[in-house]
């Protein structure tokens, strides 16, 4: 990506508004998207949506490193984590938790990565500020090199539609349990 490039990131949080209500207990399940509203195509290429709140969107990486890699991205356009603050920077530090059970729970994975690069030389390849949630696998892919490449762009393939939908639904209806167990621990 060039500094004239449209933002992906940017364009999915637009083609995802986030919910008009405040957030509360009540309203955060509104930030999941239904599966009949989570339509892949609403961006070019295919974004499988599995939260759009006021300030945070997470989606399923194009080029996942294992099953399951998920982004999880601040709505707003902000290039490094440290220009985050705020109601923005709770917000992220709220749904991490929650998207990390998700993860774990939908791929059966309980070892994860959760990766966050600030700049090209740190290997951040969208200037937006986003953290990779990685379900690390007992048996990882194969690789050329025999190596798993953690930072940097490493061997990846494509995510089939056929599979982001069906991940990314499953991932939804996964996140809205974890919210309604937030209302019976009594925050």
């Amino acid at each position: 990506m060039n500094d004239t490039s449209p933002c992906p990131f940017c364009a999915i949080a637009a083609a995802y508004p986030a919910p008009s209500a405040p957030a509360s207990s009540s309203t955060l399940a509104a930030s999941v998207p239904t599966d009949a509203t989570a339509d892949p195509e609403r961006v070019s290429p295919s974004a499988f949506v599995v939260l759009a709140s006021r300030d945070v969107v997470a989606f399923l990486d194009i080029l996942p490193m294992t099953a399951g890699h998920l982004l999880v991205a601040t709505r707003g356009h902000v290039g490094i984590v440290g220009d985050v603050v705020g109601e923005v920077a709770r917000e992220v530090g709220f749904w991490l938790p929650l998207l990390s059970r998700t993860v774990a729970k939908v791929t059966g994975v309980t070892d994860y990565n959760i990766v966050q690069n600030n700049g090209a030389r740190a290997a951040q390849v969208v200037p937006h500020v986003h953290f990779h949630i990685i379900p690390r696998p007992e048996t990882m892919p194969q690789v050329q090199s025999k190596s798993w490449t953690m930072f940097g762009r490493g061997q990846r393939d494509e995510l089939d539609d056929d599979e982001g939908a069906k991940l990314a639904g499953e991932m939804r209806r996964v996140l809205r349990e974890e919210i309604e167990g937030l209302g019976r621990a009594k925050l």
